[in-house]
């Protein structure tokens, strides 16, 4: 291309950049805010110009320097007006140390606004420090040294939220603390931020030299978009530069509306089930004890009820009766097996802690309610129910799922009959190319199975479980036929189903994620 027709291609917020600087003595270096002022542009302005010119060869990046500037979260500008956790400790350490108090940990995470993670913080930096001393009965005790931390951190609160600085003008010790209590990923409440600002300084290439040179010469012409009447009949539009217009470039893309992947995977498990002739089951998020865990025959005192390692409501704390003649009889089936023909666990059942109120753990819950209501023999139902349980976050664990629960009754209901239908909802459902069956347990069902099936990534993975209900689950509740029931893992059966690889993925707010995965069936 040569000079003139690149000139033509220009937009006239690069001719203003290549103006300023070439109007300047040859191989002049401005950086970004020189540059802005010489050219009258707004930030945002001039970083399309620069773009657009470094795109095309007629700037070339002179030097670029990245400087540590250090600001105040919101959570620092709170401790500005107030206190930060490790002073707060330091203090409270102090003042019970002068009067004789006794001071523990769990006392300083019970005050308002201090976090378990906060005073364990805090505590490991005094005591590093020998600002405080852990004595018998793990109390905390003041050695009465000062606290460099503590004074620095209160001195660069002030200095900070007065402006905010480079953090190379902080004297080393500070800048220690700074980073120490900066904002780190997967750790946001920190008083700090440290941000890079990124300085760049700019000069003509030869050919913008030579692009400056030529607009010198020829001067610009005023630009127009439009070739207007007016400008026919007058022959102005001789002298007018007109805007070019380039048809090779790809039109932008329109992003049209969508359902999440995960709300459409769930829309469809439900409409193949429901198709399958089941019934939907519902049920509330909050349960009690006795219809998550003791309505299914899992002892309140058995290591099995740890796996479900639940939240507890903290108000109101229990339901203010469970219905009867249902609690009666788990009660019973518990304590000496009832009319079941069990044993039962041999053990004093607790009915208050029955009433206990729990965020549902498993959505067989669901399905005891549904078996004490009397439900249709024979019958199917389904429910896609949304439970809870405290567990490490990672690739393949959640602390909120989802399960898609399901019963069967009938006299002629079987092992074989659960095993095929599990079967076909890892093919139909999860899409999995490969289902295998392991024997498992479970309080509530013997005999019991687990489904695995294999991700793509991942390998094999567990879907679930599911059995046969026993005696103890179905005669407390007034059902007397075969039951079969399983729980199987929505999320994962939706990652092999997704082609998905981290279930956190399933909720992302990513609309670029949402886009481009591929939907089901």
């Amino acid at each position: 291309m040569n000079t003139s027709a690149l000139i033509d291609s220009l937009h006239p917020l690069e001719i203003r950049v290549i103006i300023a600087l070439g109007s300047r003595p040859a191989d002049t270096v401005l950086e970004t805010e020189s540059l802005a002022a010489a050219a009258e542009l707004e930030p945002s302005q001039l970083s399309m110009a620069i773009e657009w010119l470094l795109a095309k060869s007629l700037l070339v990046v002179h030097a670029e320097t990245v400087t540590p500037i250090v600001s105040l979260t919101k959570v620092g500008e709170q401790y500005v007006s107030g206190a930060s956790p490790i002073e707060r400790v330091f203090s409270a350490a102090r003042e019970v140390t002068s009067t004789g108090k006794r001071l523990t940990i769990p006392d300083l995470q019970a005050q308002d606004g201090l976090d378990p993670s906060d005073v364990s913080k805090a505590v490991g930096r005094l005591k590093k420090e020998g600002v405080l001393l852990i004595v018998q009965g793990g109390c905390i005790e003041s050695t009465g040294r000062p606290s460099p931390t503590v004074e620095a951190i209160r001195v660069l609160l002030q200095q900070v939220n007065e402006a905010s600085r480079e953090l190379k003008s902080f004297p080393e010790a500070h800048r220690q603390v700074i980073e120490d209590y900066a904002v780190k990923r997967g750790n946001a409440k920190e008083p700090f931020r440290v941000d890079d600002r990124v300085t760049r300084s700019f000069r003509l290439s030869p050919a913008g030299v030579a692009a400056a040179e030529h607009l010198a010469k020829e001067g610009v012409a005023e630009e127009v978009s439009q070739l207007t009447p007016e400008l026919l009949k007058d022959g102005s539009w001789r002298n007018k530069r007109f805007r070019k217009y380039t048809i090779s470039l790809r039109a932008p893309r329109i992003g049209t509306g969508k359902k999440h992947p995960y709300r459409e995977f769930l829309d469809t498990v439900k409409t193949k089930l429901v198709s399958m002739g089941f019934q939907e089951m519902r049920g509330s998020l909050v349960e009690t004890e006795f219809w998550n865990m003791d309505a299914l025959f899992m002892p309140q005192f058995h290591p099995a009820r740890d796996v479900h390692d639940v939240y507890f409501v903290k108000h109101p704390t229990h339901a203010a009766k469970i219905a009867e003649p249902f609690l009666s009889r788990v009660m019973q089936a518990h304590q000496d097996g009832g009319k079941t023909g069990s044993t039962g666990w041999k053990y004093a059942f607790n009915a208050e802690r029955a009433k206990r109120l729990v965020l549902r753990s498993q959505g067989t819950a669901v399905s005891a309610r549904t078996l004490a209501s009397v439900p249709a023999v024979p019958g199917k139902y389904f429910s896609i129910a949304r439970c809870f349980r405290y567990d490490q976050v990672d690739a393949t664990h959640a602390t909120d799922f989802f399960q898609v629960e399901g019963i069967v009754l009938g006299e002629d209901i079987n092992f074989r009959t659960l095993l095929g239908l599990l079967n076909l909802f890892a093919r139909e459902v999860a899409q999995a190319k490969e289902v295998k069956f392991l024997p498992a347990y479970f309080p509530f069902t013997e005999p019991s199975v687990e489904m695995h099936v294999r991700h793509s990534r991942l390998g094999w993975m567990e879907l679930g479980g599911a059995g046969l209900f026993r005696a103890e689950v179905t005669l407390p509740l007034g059902v007397t036929v075969p039951v079969i029931a399983w729980g199987l893992g929505l999320d994962r059966m939706a990652m092999v189903a997704l082609g998905i690889h981290d279930i956190r993925e399933l909720f992302t707010d990513n609309l670029d994620l949402i886009r481009t995965t591929r939907g089901i069936f």
